[in-house]
C-alpha cells in the first residue's frame, strides 16, 4: 500500500504537470489526503500492536493468519476504493466500506487483547485501543461521505483520522519505544519516560484534530483561538526539542537507528514551531497569510513517515533474525526520504516554486519507499536467518 499510494500520487502529479487530465469521481486533494493519510499506515500499525502488543501486556503471540481476514478486507478495499476514486464514488464508497470492515475487525481483536490482560502496566495499549477504535469511527464516516458525495464531511474525516488516530498511535509508540531504544543502544542512557509527557502530546493532537474540525466546519477561527493556538504550538515546539536533546539527540547521531527514529521526533518539534508561525500569521492578517500545508506535511511525512521508516526497517531486521543496525542502504533510503520532506515543506513555503519543488519530493519519497519495499520486502515470510522461530 506504501509503494502503491506513492506511485499513484506521482502518476497524478506527473501528468498533471503535462496538462494530462485524469478522470475523478472525487476531488484529487481529496483523494490523496485520504490515500495518504489513511492507506498504509493502519497495515504498519496491525504488524506493531500484534508483535509490541503482547510483549507491553504479556499475552501469548499472535498468528499472523489470525490476522489474515481483516488484512485482506481492507487490502481488497483499498483495491476497489482506488478505482472507485477514478471512476465512481459509490464504488469507492464500497470499497472503503471493506476497508472499514477489516480495521474494525483489527481493533476488536486488540481491543480485547488489551481487555483480558491481566498485566498492571496498560496505559500505553489502552491509549493505542483507544486511537484504533478512533479509526474505525472515521473509516466508517469517511466511507459515507463518499457514500452521500459529501467533499467537507470526507475531510473532516481525514482530519479526525490524520491527529486522533494516526499521530496519537505514533505518539503512543513513540513515547513507549524511544527511550528504550535509546537506552538499550547507548548503555549510559536511562530510559526516561515521564507519563506527562504522554499526555501532553496526546492533548496537543487531540486539540489539534478538534481545531482543524472546527475550522473546516465554521470557517477561519476567531483570532483568540488562533494566538491561543500559536502560543500552545509554540511552548509544545520548545518542549519537544528539548526532549529531542533529552532523548539523546547528540549521542545517537552516532548509531544511525537512533538517529532515524530521533530525526522523525525533530520534525514534529519542526511541524508544532511552523504551525504557531502560520497561525501567527492568521491572526496578524486576518487570515490573509499563512505557511500553508507546510506545517502539515512537516508533521505527516517528517515525523510519521520518518518515524514509521525507522521503526520498520530496525523491525524488519530483528524479525528477520538479522544484525539490528542501519547499514548503508538503510541510510541512503533514509536521506533521501528526508529530501522529501525538505522539498514538500520547500514547496509550500514558496509557492512560486511549488511545482517543481513538489514534483521533486514525491520522486524522491516513491524512490525511498519503493526502495524499502524492493529491499526489504524480500525478507518478509521467509524464516529467520538465526534460526530461531519466526
Amino acid at each position: 500500500m506504501l509503494t502503491t499510494s506513492s506511485i499513484w500520487w506521482a502518476s497524478v502529479l506527473f501528468t498533471r504537470s503535462l496538462n494530462i487530465s485524469l478522470s475523478w469521481a472525487i476531488p484529487a486533494s481529496a483523494a490523496h489526503a485520504l490515500l495518504m493519510s489513511m492507506g498504509f499506515m493502519p497495515f504498519f500499525f496491525a504488524g506493531f500492536l500484534f508483535t509490541a502488543g503482547p510483549k507491553w501486556l504479556r499475552s501469548p503471540q499472535v498468528p499472523a493468519r489470525r490476522l489474515l481476514p481483516g488484512l485482506l478486507l481492507m487490502l481488497g478495499g483499498w483495491v476497489v476504493a482506488l478505482i472507485g476514486i477514478h471512476t465512481a464514488a459509490q464504488l469507492a464508497a464500497a470499497g472503503l466500506s471493506l476497508v472499514a470492515s477489516g480495521w474494525t475487525v483489527l481493533s476488536v481483536k486488540f481491543f480485547s487483547m488489551v481487555r483480558q490482560s491481566q498485566e498492571s502496566d496498560r496505559i500505553h495499549a489502552r491509549m493505542a485501543a483507544t486511537a484504533c477504535n478512533l479509526g474505525v469511527f472515521t473509516f466508517w464516516l469517511a466511507t459515507a461521505s463518499l457514500a452521500i458525495d459529501s467533499v467537507l464531511i470526507l475531510r473532516i474525516a481525514v482530519q479526525m483520522g490524520l491527529w486522533g488516530f494516526i499521530a496519537v498511535m505514533f505518539a503512543v509508540a513513540s513515547h513507549r519505544m524511544i527511550p528504550f531504544f535509546g537506552a538499550s543502544a547507548v548503555p549510559f542512557l536511562d530510559a526516561w519516560r515521564p507519563m506527562w509527557l504522554l499526555w501532553a502530546m496526546l492533548s496537543m493532537f487531540y486539540l489539534e484534530a478538534a481545531l482543524s474540525v472546527a475550522a473546516l466546519s465554521v470557517g477561519p477561527l476567531p483570532k483568540v483561538v488562533q494566538w491561543s493556538q500559536a502560543a500552545l504550538e509554540s511552548a509544545f515546539s520548545l518542549l519537544l526539542f528539548a526532549l529531542a536533546l533529552r532523548w539523546s539527540l547528540v549521542q545517537s547521531m552516532k548509531i544511525r537507528l537512533l538517529a532515524m527514529l530521533h530525526g522523525g521526533f525533530v520534525w514534529l518539534a519542526i511541524a508544532f514551531a511552523l504551525s504557531a508561525l502560520s497561525n501567527t500569521l492568521l491572526a496578524l492578517t486576518a487570515g490573509e497569510l499563512s505557511l500553508g500545508l507546510a506545517p502539515l506535511h512537516a508533521m505527516a511525512m517528517g515525523y510519521l513517515g520518518t518515524t514509521m521508516f525507522a521503526m520498520t526497517t530496525r523491525i524488519s531486521s530483528g524479525h528477520g533474525g538479522r544484525a539490528v543496525a542501519e547499514d548503508d542502504i538503510a541510510w541512503i533510503l533514509y536521506w533521501i526520504l528526508q529530501s522529501a520532506v525538505v522539498l514538500r515543506v520547500l514547496a509550500a513555503l514558496w509557492p512560486t516554486a511549488g511545482e517543481p519543488f513538489t514534483l521533486l519530493a514525491i520522486a524522491a519519497w516513491s524512490a525511498a519507499t519503493v526502495g524499502w519495499s524492493v529491499r526489504y520486502g524480500r525478507w518478509f515470510g521467509r524464516a529467520r536467518l538465526d534460526g530461531r522461530p519466526g
